[in-house]
């Protein structure tokens, strides 16, 4: 189970024009900031468009390649050197701007597209489950935000209020 292995496959989509742009999200972008933690899959977000004459969006085209290349289906993953692989659209403008933010990172000779510390902590945020929120803690303990940036992705994306809450909930000083 090499996840380079899915990183080298899914650069090799974009080369054979199967997806154009994609950055990894969830915990395994955070891995790349963090310590490592457990995870089940792998999130690929990816910009869809829709086929020529139609007004729906398929991710048949993937799941298509990948079969022909005998990768298989479980559920709404497609298991690729024994991970579980999800591809995902942006679904919020959040998430857009991170796919159209991203970094690159080089993962054992494969360069691998991420969503950048500030955009995964600002997902957190809106997100807001707890696995959620203790990854924004880590994100804030480990020092690894830009925390201007950061405030501005809060504030341009309508969560100043959310971070504000979880401030008053995590940050503040319980001797004050």
């Amino acid at each position: 189970m090499k996840i380079e292995e899915v990183f080298r496959t899914i650069n090799q989509m974009k080369v054979d024009h199967v997806i154009e742009r994609y950055a990894v999200g969830g915990a395994v972008a955070a891995t790349f900031y963090l310590e490592p933690v457990s995870t089940l899959d792998v999130d690929i977000f990816i910009e869809l468009h829709t086929a020529t004459g139609s007004l729906l969006v398929s991710l048949d085209p993937i799941f298509g390649y990948l079969r022909e290349r005998g990768y298989k289906m479980e559920g709404e993953h497609i298991v690729i050197s024994g991970w579980p692989v999800q591809f995902v659209p942006p679904t919020s403008p959040l998430i857009e701007q991170a796919l159209n933010h991203a970094t690159e990172v080089d993962v054992e000779g494969a360069t691998v597209s991420i969503f950048t510390a500030e955009h995964l902590a600002a997902i957190a945020l809106q997100t807001g489950r707890a696995k959620d929120k203790a990854r924004l803690l880590q994100f804030l303990e480990s020092r690894t935000l830009e925390m201007t940036q950061f405030e501005k992705i809060v504030k341009r994306h309508g969560l100043t209020e959310k971070w504000q809450r979880f401030q008053q909930q995590f940050l503040r000083d319980p001797t004050s």
